[in-house]
């Protein structure tokens, strides 16, 4: 045999003893390699966020017992789901905490697998707690926007935009509307036109955990729900000397008023629409600026952090409904105050025209002072 047969023949030889897949002729078992298991966030990890699930991912095997704890060694809520090849946590975390992890999956042979590991989460520079008006089961005018305040500024103007879409407004039935930043450290929802009397209106704020600017974050999630009443709106043309109240758009009460006095922007009742904003039987209406102290009236209805109020003036008796004397607040008689006061809800609309001034937008609610267009541009996601 010749030096080539004979090459040809060992190469043969060789190829013999080789699968014909290119493997080894004798092939790990899959079955035999144990489970692998992943964390999320990683053992190790640093500042993750509070709102982040927690999950254990199993591979070449089944998930047979995880356990996350907190810093004090209690578990979290958290469930391995119905294929057993993963596990998610069901509650959010808390802040600047550190959460241990301990997970077991076995292969098909049975053999388990054991990982550990720990992760902390972020530690804010400060965690403001915003608030939501109305309150839960109030029942409110039709005028009445939903208001969300936050403490220390607010949320950068960066933030703003992602704090939107954490807030959600659902209503019993179809209301176009949008919220608008009427300040740095508020937000309104307001709809385009008065809301349908009777909606139920339903506002969540996924605030906790979202962050604000500056190395704030949200304390705590907010929401509430609460009923629109009847459609009340009060209008008053103020060179008539009279204040009429309509209810789903019919004339129910008119009554004699006196209103700003005309030749004085300062004492004027500005044109506008407000809401009604408090109630209270009595109101201290002392003016030192004017002279006049310790001067109390009865059924004050608050319409403006500028300083007009709907209120009993029986001290004025004389002027009104002949003569728009006041210092911007509308005065009525004692009886036709009471009557008023008794109707009027909490953000209903008062609609005022004729006079020689307008509104300023520096009270705390001038949401009806902006039109739509202008409103819907103060959106952060316009």
């Amino acid at each position: 045999m010749g030096t080539a047969t004979m090459l040809v023949t060992a190469i043969a030889m060789l190829a013999s003893c080789t699968s014909t897949e290119g493997g080894s002729a004798n092939p790990v078992d899959k079955k035999e390699m144990p489970a692998k298991i992943a964390f999320a966030p990683a053992n190790g990890a640093k500042d993750v966020a509070v709102t982040e699930p927690v999950k254990v991912t199993a591979s070449g095997g089944d998930l047979t017992v995880v356990t996350v704890t907190n810093a004090e060694g209690a578990p979290i809520k958290g469930a391995i789901a119905a294929d057993k090849k993963s596990w998610a946590s069901g509650e959010v975390l808390g802040y600047g905490k550190t959460y241990s992890y301990t997970a077991t999956a076995k292969n098909a042979k049975g053999k388990e697998t054991t990982e550990k590991g720990s992760f902390t989460t972020l530690n804010p520079g400060s965690t403001p707690r915003a608030t939501i008006n109305p309150s839960d089961n109030a029942t409110v005018g039709v005028g009445m926007p939903v208001s969300i305040k936050f403490p220390e500024g607010g949320p950068t103007k960066e933030e703003r935009a992602a704090v939107e879409k954490a807030l959600n407004v659902q209503t019993s039935q179809p209301v176009e509307g949008s919220w608008a930043w009427i300040s740095k450290s508020q937000v309104d929802w307001r709809p385009k036109a008065y809301w349908p009397a009777n909606t139920q209106v339903t506002v969540t704020a996924k605030l906790y955990g979202l962050a604000y600017g500056g190395g704030a974050y949200g304390k705590a999630d907010l929401s509430t729900s609460f009923t629109i009443g009847r459609n009340q709106v009060v209008k008053i043309h103020t060179p008539d000397h009279v204040m009429n109240v309509y209810r789903d758009g019919n004339l129910t009460a008119s009554y004699p008023s006196s209103n700003g006095l005309d030749g004085d922007p300062d004492r004027t009742t500005p044109n506008g629409t407000v809401i009604v904003m408090e109630k209270d039987p009595v109101g201290d209406f002392s003016n030192p600026k004017y002279g006049y102290t310790n001067v109390m009236k009865k059924w004050a209805v608050r319409i403006s952090n500028h300083g007009e109020f709907i209120h009993e003036n029986n001290d004025n008796a004389a002027n009104i409904g002949k003569k728009n004397s006041s210092h911007g607040c509308v005065n009525l008689l004692e009886n036709d105050a009471k009557s008023y006061f008794d109707s009027a809800l909490i953000g209903d609309p008062v609609e005022i025209t004729g006079s020689v001034a307008n509104y300023p937008t520096t009270s705390d609610v001038f949401d009806w002072l902006i039109s739509w267009d202008q409103w819907k541009t103060m959106s952060a996601l316009s």
